[in-house]
């Protein structure tokens, strides 16, 4: 193990995506991007999650346009997306076609590591990517999903990391979303990784219980090769514990960064001014700041916080905020306790959503149906079979990997989008969402021979798509967007 602490800095994705619902636009990023190139991270997390989908639905940008100028403008540091395994970035699964060529594209645009992740941790939803990542020369980074249930014990994390590592991976990491992955937790679960996986362990926590910089200490301890941080403009909270104070934590230890805390502090400079832009146009709501250790008892990820508290002061509802918070783990338990993140956090927390709104499953949302039907893959836990049979009927579960249910469909793609796709990516940005991408093609043609648009002033509630759960007749519909972290 190398003895330096290495450092991945999420500015650039989970970072506003955790504290302000993924609102940072390019022209934001590329003033910083030489003094971030200088600065020495093993990688800059700069695409995935939800960027995709906020860059066309938003901001009116081109993703695969970001990457590029992002490559060009940090030519000395790797570059990072966050892949959500058989649902690539949107919300269901794809073939595997799709797969190999999302990743094939990802790869020759400029990214260099790809961490996939599945909400459930079925490794069988990660084949795939982990086979055309290595295949494209892309470094896997496969992630176990951390939550706290009676059925995800360290012996069962071990279990998927030791699974992992036979299916190619370089490096694994722990995605512990919602920061429950407490500090003695964290040293043991990682000397074990350490110990019996033998690769290199990458951790990802957030600082929305206030526990992730005493997580990263004891994780180092334990002989962490990397961690994420974002700088401090916007860390904490939601997001990542600070890079700047981990840096300076760790400075004249055998853990030491290396990094320079003058050249942080210059990067810091530019994104304080970007996070108070992001503070005045109404996307960072001060409660993504605090400490909330009732996280703990929710388990609610950062993200999911962040839109959550969005979508329900734009449908006029934030008063139900904490009965939707201890509404989750009611339905997380009868939904065979998945983690949450995306889609399972999306999915577990719109039927939260609709419990509280309209009564206990009174409703299931078609993505809530699907997830009992097995469509998304095995379900770790035990499902509360009436609720299931409330939901889906006498229609039996699948138990197969969802993805060899599909035909490939890449050509169907390119054929509806036969004169108007402009290139094999526009063809990607329609599969992953199609109606979305239909008006932000109209657009985009529009702006060539139109004045850029002004940035958006904070959305209302944004048109449904695919994912958003159909509402009751004469009930508006909340959709929660997309809470991966």
């Amino acid at each position: 193990m190398e003895k330096k602490l290495l450092i991945t800095d999420t500015i650039l994705r989970d970072a506003h995506q955790s504290q302000a619902a993924t609102r940072m636009r390019t022209e934001d990023m590329l003033p910083a991007c030489e003094i971030l190139d200088s600065i020495g991270y093993w990688s800059l997390e700069c695409w995935g999650g939800a960027t995709f989908d906020s860059c066309i639905r938003f901001l009116n940008e081109d993703p695969w346009e970001r990457i590029r100028k992002l490559k060009k403008a940090l030519p000395n540091t790797k570059l990072q997306m966050l892949f959500r395994g058989q649902n690539i970035l949107g919300y269901k699964h794809y073939a595997d076609d799709v797969v190999e060529q999302f990743c094939r594209r990802a790869i020759e645009n400029g990214i260099d590591v790809i961490r996939i992740f599945d909400a459930l941790n079925d490794v069988r939803n990660l084949e795939a990517a982990i086979k055309f990542t290595k295949k494209y020369g892309g470094i896997c980074e496969p992630a176990i999903s951390y939550t706290i249930s009676p059925v995800h014990s360290e012996d069962y994390f071990v279990k998927v990391a030791k699974d992992l590592k036979q299916m190619g991976a370089d490096v694994i990491c722990i995605k512990d979303m919602a920061n429950l992955l407490l500090p003695f937790e964290a040293y043991s679960l990682v000397k074990r990784l350490k110990d019996e996986v033998g690769l290199p362990v990458h951790l990802h926590t957030h600082n929305t219980t206030g526990t992730g910089d005493m997580t990263y200490l004891k994780a180092a301890e334990a002989g962490v090769d990397i961690v994420d941080c974002a700088l401090s403009p916007l860390a904490n909270g939601t997001s990542q514990p600070a890079t700047e104070s981990l840096v300076a934590t760790l400075k004249g230890t055998e853990r030491d960064t290396g990094l320079d805390l003058v050249k942080l502090a210059d990067a810091a400079k530019h994104f304080r001014k970007v996070a108070q832009k992001l503070t005045d146009e109404g996307f960072r709501n001060p409660k993504v700041l605090q400490v909330d250790t009732n996280t703990l008892i929710y388990q609610v990820p950062g993200g999911m916080l962040s839109n959550l508290i969005n979508q329900l002061k734009e449908a006029g509802k934030e008063d139900k905020y904490y009965e939707v918070l201890e509404e989750v783990p009611v339905v997380r338990k009868d939904f065979g306790y998945p983690p949450l993140v995306t889609p399972t956090s999306q999915i577990v927390g719109t039927q939260a959503v609709f419990n509280v709104l309209f009564g206990r499953y009174k409703n299931f949302t078609k993505e809530s149906k699907a997830l009992l039907a097995g469509e998304y893959g095995a379900l770790p836990g035990e499902v509360n079979e009436e609720v299931r049979k409330l939901a889906i009927g006498d229609k039996t579960p699948i138990t197969c990997r969802p993805a060899d249910l599909l035909e490939p469909e890449l050509e169907k793609y390119r054929e509806e989008l036969k004169g108007i796709a402009k290139s094999d990516e526009d063809v990607f940005t329609y599969a992953l969402f199609p109606q979305v991408a239909l008006k932000f093609f109209e657009n985009r043609d529009k702006a060539k021979t139109e004045a850029p648009a002004a940035a958006p002033a904070a959305p209302a509630a944004p048109a449904a798509t695919k994912a958003a759960p159909a509402a009751p007749a004469g009930v508006t519909t909340l959709y929660v967007e997309d809470i991966s972290l």
